[in-house]
């Protein structure tokens, strides 16, 4: 059974793809909320999201939970009520498949985002590139691989790159990708490695290059509705959204690329 998963698991990240049914957003849900756990890295493009959702649906409310991927799935685990789960990377949404909390006809790969090496103002002209890490850099941030995810595909690149056991002695992890990019901008830290979608925040630090795409996996960011939902017509309308043009534009301002989108044709 579990290979079958894994199997289900692979097409599903493969093909990149899930349509959500075009659903009219004129229903009437007074008084209703939606709990949304997410990934810190999308705070600013939800709160315009809300925004948004909010002159469509005036009478459903979206509460967020932001933290790290890891950190959400184990809240799901020990039974916080939550409707919608959306973050990056593949192994927590995995896990939450494995373990019934969503299954494949309410969950897809929303977002796609890329890897950027940011460095702090004292060391932007001497690190250059992942390379000059080895010789330049005291100290790299990253997120913590098993529950943040950018730290994750960080790892991934740095073994990649061959500079991992050269490097790891320097790492300084972090909670979430926002307090990676907090040591680097603050100069507590010589370099880090961000999602380029949290690049716009930078005051002080700058991008030097960006991760290659083949020393990573794809970042994809998940979007998965959960089974136990109370609320399951009110969350459909909701992940029809942001499958939506609206949504999508959204995204790209703040910097992701939009995996799907409602196809508007049909109907």
């Amino acid at each position: 059974m579990r290979a079958v998963v894994e199997i289900l698991i692979a097409v599903f990240f493969l093909v990149g793809l899930c349509m959500f049914p075009s659903v009219g957003l004129a229903g009437n849900h007074t008084g209703t909320s939606l709990r949304v756990s997410a990934g810190v890295g999308l705070k600013d493009a939800l709160f315009a999201i809300q925004k948004a959702y909010a002159r469509k649906q005036p009478s459903v409310t979206l509460e967020f939970n932001f933290a790290a991927s890891g950190f959400l799935r184990k809240q799901i685990e020990q039974g916080a009520p939550v409707d919608l789960f959306l973050a990056p990377g593949r192994q927590h949404f995995q896990a939450l498949l494995e373990e019934g909390y969503t299954d494949a006809a309410h969950s897809c790969a929303l977002l796609g985002n890329r890897l950027a090496l940011i460095v702090s103002r004292e060391k932007r002209h001497v690190i250059e590139s992942f390379a000059d890490l080895v010789d330049h850099a005291d100290t790299i941030t990253i997120g913590m691989p098993d529950m943040v995810p950018v730290g994750t595909y960080a790892r991934q690149t740095l073994k990649h790159l061959g500079m991992w056991s050269r490097l790891e002695r320097r790492l300084v992890y972090g909670k979430s990708v926002r307090q990676v990019l907090a040591y680097v901008d603050s100069g507590n830290a010589d370099a880090g490695v961000v999602f380029a979608s949290d690049t716009s925040l930078l005051t002080s630090a700058v991008v030097v290059a960006m991760a290659p795409a083949d020393s990573h996996k794809s970042i994809v960011f998940s979007m998965a509705g959960m089974s136990a939902s109370p609320r399951q017509a009110v969350l459909e309308e909701f992940m029809a959204f942001l499958t939506g043009e609206e949504a999508a534009a959204i995204f790209v301002r703040c910097g992701f690329t939009p995996l799907v989108r409602e196809d508007r044709e049909k109907g």
